[in-house]
């Protein structure tokens, strides 16, 4: 079998988007998984994502609850986890 017989028919895939606002500039944007990052953390308050905006260039963090952990990793965003220092 080739790779253009196993690949034969698939069509490309758009890359997931996920909506975003900043809270400095009041913007609302789109921004792809790789313009995202996520921090799971040991309890909710240190769990969140980050960005940087792309019309003010502010850094601009949100916590994220399960739900938004979940959109964002199976949305492909890279994932950081920290560990207690306990």
């Amino acid at each position: 079998m080739t790779v253009e017989s196993a690949f034969a028919g698939m069509r490309s895939v758009s890359p997931v988007v996920f909506r975003a606002g900043c809270p400095d500039c009041r913007e609302r944007f789109e921004l792809t998984a790789s313009a995202l990052r996520l921090a799971i953390g040991a309890t909710s308050r240190t769990t969140f994502y980050s960005f940087t905006c792309p019309e003010c260039g502010a850094s601009v963090r949100k916590p994220a609850g399960e739900r938004i952990v979940e959109l964002l990793t199976g949305g492909g965003v890279r994932t950081l986890r920290l560990h207690s220092t306990v």
